[in-house]
Formats: C-alpha cells, structure tokens, sequence
C-alpha cells in the first residue's frame, strides 16, 4: 500500500473515532473509502472493526480518566450486544458484494435523515435506572448487537436513541456506555471475522491508529464542545458515498 493510501486512512480513521466518540456514524465514512480503496465489501465491513475496538479502547479508558462511569449498567448491556454480535457477524461473512452496498448506502441514507432532524434534541426525561427500564434497554441492545455484528453504521445513534428514551441519560453517560458496548460486542464480531480469514490488517492498522487518536481526543473534549460541524460534514460526505455505492 502507498503513502497517500496509508495518509487518507489516518485521516479517515481520526475523523471517524472523533465522529463515533461523540454521536455516532464514523463507520459511514471509513466503510465506504475502504471500499473504494479496492477492499471487497464484506473485507471492508471485517477490516473496519479493527479500528473500532482500538478506537474504542482509548475512548473508554478517556471517559474513565474524567470520572465518568455507568458501571454495572454497562456491563449487561454489553454482555447483552456480545450475544447478539455473533448472530449479527456470522451473517455479514459471505454476503453478497452487491447487496452489502446497497444496504449500506440504504443505511447511510436513513442515518443521514436521523441526523438532519435530530429527533431527540428537545427530549428531557430523568434517569432511570430501574428494574423494568433496565430489562427493557438490555433486550433493545442484544438487536443493537445484531446490527452492530452486521455492518456497525450509524449504530451509535440506535445506542443513543435507546439511552436517552428508555433511561434519560445525559449525553456525557451515554456515550461512555456507548463505547463501552461497541467495545464489547466488535470484539466477539472481529474474533469471528479473524476465524474466517476476511480482515486485511495492511488497511486496518492505519484506519485504527487515526481512529484510535480520534477516540482518545474526543473522550478527553467532552460532548460539551459540539459535534454539529462534524456532523455536517458528514452528511454532505456520506450522502455522496450512497449515491456511489447505490448507482455504480
């Protein structure tokens, strides 16, 4: 791989654990450049987890530098999205190249609305934590884990969704949960792709260092400082990528 590749994944990568770390919807730009970089799509699916588990390595371990923790709450939800990530990954090894980029550009396209809209911006409920909120959340993200083993776009705002509606939390808990569970869950999804042999690690290192510095750089910003010009960019950038990977 040349330099120039090498650089545009660095960037990619930190742009992506910025975005990821803060909201959600990294893996909308990483995914599709590895693609287009030449990786088959179910490669690119496989080799995009590596930058997430070391992405959200740094994350976790940035939230906890700041006193932020959720703990045991996480901890079941996490477990919870492990189970369904086998199911979610064991689907996404041999699918077929042409209908893993048109639901990709699918998702990109439904995750780019989500983000126009911002359905939660107005929503304030207070925590809670109990019984029945918490059961209810640990069945929402076992599918999380499904969808997250699957293809991982834009599952960060389904973790953020569920956070906020089913237990009131802050954005600053919520997403230290949230990188907590993609943690948990891409792990068992990253295991089962390495089993099969589909993940190029040459593309993957690179992607995971820029994501990795992302990660660490926006657990340390806070969710305090904004995203909207991040997530901007995005959705101008994504929505050509969807229009790519649907039409050519």
């Amino acid at each position: 791989m040349d330099l120039l590749n090498i650089l545009i994944l660095l960037a990619v990568g930190l742009f992506a654990g910025c975005l990821n770390t803060l909201a959600g919807g990294g893996s909308l730009l990483s995914l599709p450049v590895l693609i287009f970089l030449g990786l088959p799509p179910n490669v690119a699916n496989a080799t995009n987890r590596v930058a997430i588990v070391l992405q959200n390595i740094f994350a976790v371990r940035g939230f906890k530098s700041k006193g932020v923790s959720v703990y045991p709450f996480n901890l079941w939800l996490g477990i919870s999205a492990f189970c369904g990530a086998i199911v979610g990954a064991f689907l996404a090894v041999d699918i077929d190249k042409e209908v893993f980029n048109r639901i990709l550009a699918v998702v990109i396209v439904a995750v780019v609305v989500y983000m126009a809209i911002n359905p939660l911006k107005n929503i304030n409920k207070p925590e809670n934590m109990g019984k029945k909120a918490t059961i209810t959340s640990i069945i929402i993200f076992f599918f999380v884990g499904i969808y997250g083993g699957f293809i991982q776009a834009g599952v960060g705002y389904l973790m953020i969704m569920a956070l906020t509606l089913v237990n009131g939390f802050s954005l600053v808990k919520t997403n230290s949960i949230k990188v907590f569970v993609a943690l948990t869950y891409t792990l068992v999804a990253l295991g089962i792709f390495i089993y099969y042999g589909i993940v190029n690690w040459e593309f993957g290192i690179p992607l995971a260092i820029g994501n990795a510095t992302g990660g660490w750089l926006a657990s340390r910003w806070s969710v305090n400082k904004g995203d909207n010009w991040i997530r901007y960019i995005v959705m101008v950038t994504a929505s050509a990528f969807a229009i790519k990977l649907f039409f050519f």
